[in-house]
């Protein structure tokens, strides 16, 4: 075997160690079993803020480092000379120890500038809900009100001895190591929850295109059938239709035996239809095992050439500390190539059926799979609460139930009255406002809004409500630029009248009026200028009427005209002020 080629297992400063030896410059990180997908959403964003206030200390070096907050894992890598590497990872880990506090509020504000920028991705939501893996589609809500001795405690239990796991790329162990973490235990993976009562499922989301994820049993054969998908999806949408421009997969190891393998194909408005017809269509032909040699072989060779390249070793190190944090055996290359070509189109049909049963595809607005056998993902819960109701303002029928184990909102469409619910012992978050707004996130992901002003709450029923969700579930905004309200059907003119909930808002109304208004006058206006204009073309040609007679008629109809015509000026002009 090349040397090159080996992982070899050691151990510095009592961490698990992984080493390749490497050509150029050094490479190395240390790997913790902590990631988002730890944390809860009333406190998300606490592994990602003590990995920035960890690397603050390393300031402006001229040699490449950076940290990366994953689900399962947070990544601290560095690239450099021997002396840099040793210098980055001892600075990790005596600010781990002792982070650096007086950075906090700084840092709590580059996150959020950060999150400004990223886009979340939707469909772990849908598949895991607001916790565990699910949690990766939310924003940070939970940095804002983090205090000093929550974040250092955070560290002190998951940035320890135990939980981590080095790897180093190089001739060499870099000498002067001293990697002083706290000890600690060895922690699981987060446990794997869903929000699917059934699967494959579909939801619509806004954005065109179409994605489509699955979760496979992690093997060799899984990770060729999401290369043989891309090749499909490239041949079928793009090359041949025409109607998409990128198709890519994405292949990601949970770590816990099993993959999530992520496909996508973007489509304009137009071809939308054809490109959902045609990406389910793909995935449906190597389902029912329509999958051609020549392709497989494509990707084999592809993969046996990351495999076998001179960096290969190197570059499997970040996967392979994940897999021992995860309690995975290291694999060698003779196994991973042996396994590789051993693969059949049979094998990649069976990684087909498992991810179709498994599939959850997020189409377009306004779209739904139905047709292709998949089941639409729950947007409302089976049930609502009994308890306290309260009418919405707004008279749509909507109403807030206030009970002793949770809160729902129902309302009526033309499926009949559905409802959302969130229990209070299964709330994941509960965001509250100066103002009496909240909203509450049940760990299935749907969202119940309790706006006082809405519904006509009561101060002991809030009270109520406050006191029930538990306390680690609240988090503390700041006042809100506008918030929600009823909607009014009157107009308080100093009579002692105030609106009335369910009508029409007064402006709506008094435009009504102005145009009801405004079409009568203009309509008078106008029959009184056609009698006007024909008299004073025509009139004239009757012998029995004299010229003077017909030009005091005519005069007469031009004078009405101008004060019919007057008052629908004055509307038009009011309505377009208004």
């Amino acid at each position: 075997m090349n040397p090159l080629a080996a992982v070899h297992a050691t151990e510095v400063d009592g961490i698990p160690t992984l080493f390749a030896h490497a050509t150029g410059p050094m490479r190395a990180g240390l790997v913790f079993r902590v990631g988002v997908a730890d944390e809860t959403l009333a406190r998300a964003g606490i592994t990602h803020l003590v990995e920035h206030l960890a690397l603050h200390r390393q300031g402006l070096a001229d040699y490449h480092f950076n940290g990366a907050t994953k689900a399962a894992f947070t990544h601290f890598h560095v690239e450099g000379a021997e002396h840099e590497i040793a210098a980055y990872l001892n600075g990790v880990c005596a600010s781990l120890t002792d982070l650096p506090m007086e950075r906090l509020e700084t840092e709590k504000e580059i996150l959020r500038t950060e999150e400004s920028r990223r886009d979340n991705p939707q469909l772990p939501l849908w598949r895991y809900g607001a916790q565990g893996y699910g949690l990766v589609s939310y924003p940070e809500w939970g940095v804002r009100s983090l205090r000093p001795d929550d974040v250092q405690q955070w560290a002190q239990t998951w940035f320890t001895q135990g939980n981590a796991v080095l790897w180093i790329a190089g001739e060499r162990l870099p000498a002067g190591l001293m990697l002083k973490l706290p000890s600690g235990p060895r922690r699981p993976l987060p446990a794997v929850t869903s929000a699917l009562p059934t699967t494959p499922a579909y939801f619509a989301d806004g954005k065109g295109g179409v994605l489509l994820d699955a979760v496979v049993t992690d093997t060799t054969a899984a990770r060729l059938y999401a290369g043989v998908l891309e090749r499909e999806l490239s041949r079928a949408l793009r090359q041949e239709d025409g109607a998409s421009y990128t198709t890519a997969t994405d292949y990601a190891a949970r770590r816990d035996g099993f993959a999530l393998v992520t496909a996508f194909a973007d489509a304009l408005p137009a071809k939308q239809d054809a490109v959902l017809g045609g990406f389910l269509d793909v995935f449906a032909g190597l389902q029912v095992g329509r999958i051609a040699q020549a392709d497989v072989e494509v990707v084999r060779t592809r993969a046996d050439g990351a495999l076998t390249a001179p960096d290969a070793a190197a570059r499997r190190l970040p996967g392979a500390a994940e897999d021992l944090l995860a309690g995975r055996p290291l694999r060698g290359l003779d196994e991973l190539r042996s396994e590789l070509w051993a693969v059949t189109p049979g094998h990649l049909h069976a990684v087909a059926l498992e991810a179709a049963g498994g599939a959850l595809l997020q189409v377009p607005a306004g779209h739904s799979a139905d047709w292709a056998g998949y089941t639409a993902a729950p947007t409302s819960s089976s049930y609502a609460v009994t308890g306290r109701r309260f009418d919405s303002r707004r008279g749509d029928g909507s109403a807030l139930v206030a009970g002793d184990d949770g809160v729902s909102v129902t309302a009526r469409d033309k499926e009949g009255e559905r409802a959302a619910t969130v229990h209070y012992q299964a709330c994941a978050a509960m965001m509250s406002w100066p103002d009496g707004g909240r909203r509450l996130f049940g760990t299935d992901g749907l969202v119940v809004d309790v706006e006082p002003d809405l519904y006509g709450i009561d101060a002991h029923t809030m009270a109520t409500i406050d006191a029930a969700v538990p306390p680690n579930a609240v988090v503390w905004l700041p006042p809100r630029q506008q918030r929600p309200k009823p909607e009014a059907a009157t107009v308080s003119s100093g009579n002692g009248e105030t609106p009335a909930a369910g009508g029409a808002a007064p402006t709506a109304r008094r435009t009504g009026q102005q145009t009801a208004a405004l079409v009568v006058f203009g309509l008078l206006g106008g029959l009184c200028a056609l009698l006007a204009l024909a008299v004073t073309v025509f009139g004239d040609d009757d012998p029995g009427t004299s010229t003077g007679e017909w030009i005091a008629i005519a005069g007469f109809l031009w004078g009405v005209t101008a004060l019919v015509a007057w008052p629908a000026v004055r509307i038009l002009r009011r309505t377009r002020r208004e």
